[in-house]
């Protein structure tokens, strides 16, 4: 039996359609895409730890690599739409988040506080006969803001008073802090927080003094806040 004649445009339409289903989607676009969908609630999350920029950031990378990669190679790969909305998402969400953690960050201090770290209350090397920073003496009296985890010592609610330290390795991992690594926080009526995993902003008089505080031993630096977030 002789095979009908099909027109041209027909031919070249079924030509078409059997090329399209050789080419190969490209995994690094659907890796652009899922990264990017993936980074959506980190730009929520930057004013808490701005690390989390990393994630939009790998898929600008990787979104980068599989545009640059597929725009001249159509003929062997599918994919392309993929790479620029993974791209696209990605850029939009890492500059987003980066605007609202550098806006955070200049406002979050309220009126009349000098922002402190804790790498400012370490002891000089120079001067290891004293245990703690020369510029901590400079700060008895001053109202501070400090950021920091609450140290896991049992309390859960309606916490009033507590060891402020600056990492996860030693808030929820059972270590021991280092003494220059340890605030002791008081706060004043009727302020209270809940323990949770979260980092906290505090602000208040800072002052210098040892006293006992329970799992965590000998504390020096204490902090009377007045203000929590």
């Amino acid at each position: 039996m002789e095979s009908p004649n099909l027109p041209t445009n027909t031919v070249s339409s079924l030509e078409a359609d059997q090329y399209q289903q050789y080419r190969t989607l490209s995994f690094s676009a659907v890796v652009a895409l899922v990264v990017g969908l993936i980074s959506i609630p980190t730009v929520f999350f930057t004013r808490v730890n701005v690390g989390l920029l990393l994630f939009p950031l790998l898929g600008i990378m990787i979104g980068l690599f599989a545009y640059l990669k597929l725009r001249n190679r159509t003929d062997e790969f599918t994919g392309l739409g993929a790479a620029k909305a993974g791209l696209l998402l990605s850029t939009i969400l890492f500059c987003g988040g980066f605007a609202f953690s550098a806006y955070s960050y200049a406002t979050e201090v309220p009126d009349g506080y000098q922002r402190i770290s804790y790498s400012d209350l370490q002891p000089d090397p120079r001067y290891p006969e004293i245990p703690y920073s020369p510029m901590a003496e400079e700060l008895i009296g001053q109202r501070v803001f400090l950021k920091g985890y609450v140290y896991p010592d049992g309390q859960t609610h309606d916490i009033k008073q507590f060891v402020m330290v600056p990492d996860m390795g030693t808030c929820c991992f059972g270590g021991q802090p280092k003494l220059t690594d340890m605030v002791q926080v008081t706060l004043e009526n009727p302020l209270h927080v809940e323990y949770s995993y979260y980092r906290r902003s505090l602000a208040g008089t800072f002052r210098i003094g040892s006293s006992s505080a329970d799992k965590v031993g000998q504390v020096i630096y204490h902090l009377d806040g007045d203000y929590v977030k």
